[in-house]
C-alpha cells in the first residue's frame, strides 16, 4: 500500500516540457526583429541627438555650423537634452517597424506572390516606411521643442501635444508627405544595397570584424541617402515648425525656401556636411547593433 500511494503522489514527468516551450521560442523568433531594431534606436539616439540638434538649427535658419553650436551654448546644458523623449520614442518605435515588418512583409509576399525577389523587397520596404509615418506627431513635436522661437510656448512633450489639440489632428501629421516620401524610398534603398555593399567589403573573420563591417556598411547607406534626401528633411522641417494656418504644398513651400535662400545649392544644403557625419555614425551604430542582436538573441 505504501509503495502504491507513492506511486500514486509522485508528481507526473514533464515529458513534453519542450513543446510546451516552443510556441514561446517561436513567438520570441517572430519578434527579434522587432526587438532588435528598437534597441538599435535606443542606442543611436542616446549618442547622436546633440549633433542632430545642431543639424536642425541649421536646416530650419540656413546658419553656419558654429552659429548653431552658439545658439545651442546660449540656451545651456538643460537644454541640449531637451525635446529627446519624442525621438526617443519615434525612433525606437519606427525602427522596430521598419526592420519587423520589412522582415514579414517579405516573407508573407514571397509566400502569396510569385515575382522577382527584388521587387518583392521593394514593396515591402515601401509598405514598412509608410507604416512608420503613423508615427509622424511625434516627429512633429520634436520639430518644435528643438526650435528656440518655441521655447517659451512648450515646457515638454506632453504640453506640446495638448497645445496642438485644438487645431485638430490633422496638425499632428504636418510634413506628411515629405515623410512618406522619404521613409518609402529610403527604406527601399537601404535594404536593396545593404546585403551588395557588404559582400564587397573584406571578409569578416571574428566577431569584431563582422561588427566593423556591419557598421560601414550601415555608415556608407546612411551617409549617401542623408545627403540624397537632405532637401526633402529641410521642407520637412520648416513644414513641421509651423503651428496653425494653411497646409501647403510641398513644391510651393520648397520654391519658398529656394528663394530665402537665394536660389543656391550651396545654401539649400547648408548643413549636409553635418548630416552626413550625423548619418554616418548614425546608421553605423544602428546597423551594427541591430545586427549584433540579432546573433546573440
Amino acid at each position: 500500500m505504501v509503495d502504491s500511494e507513492a506511486h500514486e503522489k509522485r508528481p507526473p514527468i514533464l515529458t513534453s516540457s519542450k513543446q510546451d516551450l516552443s510556441p514561446h521560442i517561436a513567438n520570441v523568433g517572430e519578434m527579434k526583429h522587432y526587438l532588435c531594431g528598437c534597441c538599435a534606436a535606443f542606442n543611436n539616439v542616446a549618442i547622436t541627438f546633440p549633433i542632430q540638434k545642431v543639424l536642425f538649427r541649421q536646416q530650419l535658419y540656413g546658419i553656419k555650423t558654429r552659429d548653431a553650436v552658439l545658439q545651442l551654448q546660449r540656451d545651456g546644458f538643460r537644454n541640449l537634452y531637451r525635446g529627446i523623449l519624442p525621438p526617443l520614442l519615434q525612433k525606437t518605435t519606427t525602427l522596430a517597424l521598419m526592420f519587423g515588418l520589412y522582415e514579414d512583409l517579405s516573407c508573407l509576399l514571397r509566400k502569396h506572390i510569385s515575382t522577382p525577389e527584388f521587387a518583392t523587397r521593394s514593396v515591402a520596404a515601401v509598405l514598412a516606411g509608410t507604416t512608420e509615418a503613423i508615427f509622424t506627431p511625434l516627429e512633429r513635436v520634436q520639430t518644435l521643442l528643438q526650435d528656440h522661437k518655441h521655447h517659451d510656448k512648450f515646457t515638454n512633450t506632453y504640453h506640446a501635444f495638448k497645445a496642438l489639440k485644438c487645431h485638430g489632428i490633422r496638425e499632428y501629421y504636418r510634413g506628411l508627405v515629405p515623410v512618406l516620401f522619404r521613409n518609402g524610398f529610403s527604406n527601399v534603398l537601404f535594404f536593396g544595397l545593404r546585403g551588395p555593399i557588404k559582400e564587397h567589403l573584406p571578409t569578416a573573420t571574428t566577431h569584431s570584424a563582422h561588427l566593423v563591417n556591419d557598421f560601414i556598411c550601415g555608415g556608407l547607406l546612411g551617409a549617401v541617402l542623408g545627403i540624397l534626401f537632405f532637401p526633402v528633411n529641410v521642407v520637412k522641417t520648416r513644414m513641421q515648425s509651423q503651428i496653425g494656418g494653411e497646409f501647403q504644398s510641398f513644391p510651393k513651400v520648397f520654391q519658398k525656401i529656394w528663394l530665402e535662400r537665394d536660389r543656391k545649392l550651396t545654401n539649400l544644403f547648408r548643413g549636409a556636411h553635418l548630416n552626413y557625419h550625423r548619418s554616418l555614425i548614425s546608421w553605423g551604430i544602428i546597423n551594427a547593433t541591430y545586427e549584433f542582436l540579432l546573433k546573440i538573441i
